[in-house]
C-alpha cells in the first residue's frame, strides 16, 4: 500500500466490510496500540488533505492484528 491514499481509495476500502463494525486506527510497530477514530478534517489549497484525528487509546494491538499488518516481531 503507498505511503499516501485517497479519500476515494480509503472509502473503497472501508465498504468491503460490515458497516456496523467498529474502527479504529493501529498505530506505529514499535508502540503497537489501537487508538480510537476521532474527528477528520479537510485542509484546502495546494498541498490539501484529510486528517484522521486519534481519540483516545484502546490499548495494545491484538496479535492477530500485528500479524496481519507484519509488525508481528515488535
Amino acid at each position: 500500500m503507498p505511503h499516501e491514499i485517497t479519500v476515494g481509495q480509503l472509502v473503497h476500502q472501508l465498504q468491503t466490510f460490515a458497516p456496523d463494525l467498529p474502527v479504529y486506527l493501529a498505530i506505529n510497530p514499535d508502540w503497537p496500540y489501537t487508538h480510537h477514530i476521532g474527528r477528520t478534517v479537510e485542509i484546502a489549497g495546494a498541498n490539501g488533505a484529510v486528517y484522521i484525528a486519534e481519540n483516545g487509546q484502546e490499548g495494545v494491538l491484538p496479535p492477530a492484528v500485528r500479524n496481519q499488518l507484519d509488525w508481528a516481531d515488535v
